[in-house]
């Protein structure tokens, strides 16, 4: 029998009024005198939750505090804040310093403000910035422990086209990065771009779903006689994968095995969830059964995505039966994979089975996440079961989390469904004390049933909490009641009316055309004629020459 894993509660993070009194104590060095020293004696790290809290007031410090913070935080963090407050002339500033003793910055840096400039469409400015460093190659630093700060690659591995092309890719600009290196093409005829560089360019065609773009791509790769990798084939496969034809990527799985790539799990993987997705399980069965063939162990993804398929289709026996096979195989399952079940039950709101399965997944010792809490408290919301939704959201506390807008949204309807108002207000109120500001239309439907019980005094309550805070007046199209009883009379009346009068002008229609019948019934030889009148008429433009008719 498999040990049982630990339950792990959620990690206590330091809290984010913590982070903006150290950002407070930062800005204040970084404004006064010598900053250099005493910054590193406030003993503060130059933290994610930090820097975040001191964005807003990087444009009201002094010149002279750039460099401080960029000695406290790292060249790569401080460009990085810079740019994304659009302060590019002080990140320039800082990544040329003017010393010419002083040594240079890590390209990690620039591969920062490539990425800021590309995340905010400019990306004329990134090929400039580009073209700085190719020109002047002395202006940047490359060591191999150097890494960008936004997810580019490794400085160790880079180069400034890498990170220009990788960086024009990952924010939506894929014709903008090819259009740099078939320039660079043209400006060197001998220069070809290698490997690394067709795959940033099949990954940033993959992103932007161009399937056309990326077998372009990848015929021109092989007309040039470049040798693909396995990332190469990852991206290819998933590229085939997303637009949903999984029996190409097949086909290259086994191309990759003929040219003697060894496959891994990126590469087939996309294949199993592409084929779950798509219902075909046992197309999917087969290829997990190939794996060792590629040299390839199955992982918790790989069963996941079964489990997210069969539970996408209904089938909660097939995903039961993938449940077992992979505590056979020794792999615990994740929340994630018990949230596939609890997607289920949510739909069908059954109560039952998704209140047996949490209380099995907690006894058996795996630890529900947010999203776990959030499909339970909408379950059992729908189902209309108030007690059992306060004890969830109790247990959600107790493992650590506190009830955010969802939850709290949910509660709240519920409680109004259930002719419950006040117990919804007070819920109402306790949102705003844990700084959460309720939707528009969760105040409208609470106003409106205040209003109708005649109490004042919470309406008050209601309409000043609102008032206290920013908030958006939009409500959803479905919403009935977004103008109010008085307006959806006056609509009724004025569609009663409209319709009154409709069936007065279509009763007068009938009435006329029926007269028009009553007139039209005439002899065949009446109506001929009438007819040879007619002509003569024409004709001779004198009626009195019409004759008698033979009858």
């Amino acid at each position: 029998m498999l040990p049982r894993p630990m339950r792990n509660h959620a990690p206590t993070l330091p809290s984010d009024s913590a982070a903006a009194a150290s950002a407070a104590t930062v800005l204040s060095i970084l404004r006064g005198t010598n900053p250099d020293r005493l910054l590193p004696a406030a003993g503060i790290a130059p933290t994610p939750t930090v820097l975040q809290h001191l964005r807003p007031a990087l444009p009201t410090l002094p010149d002279p505090a750039i460099p401080a913070l960029a000695r406290w935080a790292g060249a790569a963090a401080a460009v990085s804040l810079l740019a994304s407050r659009g302060l590019f002339a002080a990140a320039w500033r800082l990544l040329l310093p003017q010393p010419p003793s002083s040594p240079p910055p890590p390209l990690a840096a620039f591969a920062s403000l490539l990425r800021r400039y590309a995340r905010l469409g400019r990306t004329a400015a990134a090929v400039r910035a580009f073209r700085f460093l190719q020109r002047n190659p002395d202006r940047y630093t490359v060591s191999a422990d150097d890494d960008a700060d936004d997810g580019s690659p490794s400085a160790a591995e880079a180069s400034p086209l890498i990170l220009a092309v990788d960086a024009l890719c990952k924010e939506g600009h894929p014709r903008a990065a090819a259009q740099l290196v078939e320039q660079l093409r043209r400006e060197d005829p001998a220069w070809a771009p290698d490997v690394r560089t067709y795959n940033v360019l099949l990954n940033g065609w993959s992103r932007a779903r161009r399937l056309d773009k990326v077998e372009k791509l990848w015929a021109a790769m092989r007309d040039a006689g470049v040798r693909p990798t396995v990332v190469t084939y990852g991206t290819l496969i998933d590229a085939y994968c997303v637009m949903r034809r999984p029996d190409q990527a097949i086909g290259l799985l086994d191309q990759m095995r003929e040219e003697g790539i060894e496959a891994n799990l990126l590469t087939c993987n996309p294949i199993v969830y592409a084929l779950a997705q798509a219902g075909r399980f046992g197309d999917a069965h087969k290829v997990l059964e190939k794996f060792p063939l590629y040299g390839v162990a199955p992982n918790i993804s790989t069963f996941n995505s079964l489990v997210l398929g069969y539970c996408k289709h209904g089938d909660l026996a097939g995903a039961s039966k993938v449940l077992k096979a992979m505590l056979g195989r020794g792999i615990s399952p994740t929340a994630r994979t018990y949230n596939y079940f609890f997607m289920v039950f949510a739909r069908n709101c059954s109560v039952e089975l998704g209140m047996n399965l949490y209380s099995k997944m907690v006894s058996s010792g795996y630890a529900p996440d947010l999203l776990t809490y959030h499909l339970l408290v909408k379950m059992l919301c729908e189902a209309n079961r108030l007690e059992l939704t306060l004890q969830m959201l109790q247990e959600m506390r107790n493992s650590g989390f506190e009830p955010d807008l969802a939850t709290s949204t949910m509660l709240i309807h519920l409680l109004c469904r259930r002719h419950q108002f006040e117990e919804a207000f007070a819920e109402f109120e306790n949102m705003f004390e844990r700084g959460i500001v309720p939707q528009y239309i969760t105040y409208r439907l609470l106003m409106k049933e205040l209003k109708r019980l005649g109490l004042v005094k919470l309406v008050q309550k209601l309409t000043d909490l609102m008032r206290s805070v920013p908030h958006s007046t939009k409500l959803p199209g479905s919403y009935r009641d977004k103008e109010g009883d008085d307006a959806i009379e006056k609509k009724k009346s004025i569609l009663q009316k409209a319709q009154a009068v409709s069936d007065v002008l279509k009763e007068r229609k009938d009435s006329k055309k029926a007269h028009e019948l009553k007139n039209s019934e005439e002899t065949d030889v009446e109506l001929a004629d009438r007819i040879v009148a007619n002509i003569r008429r024409r004709v001779y433009g004198d009626v009195s020459r019409t004759g008698p008719s033979v009858s």
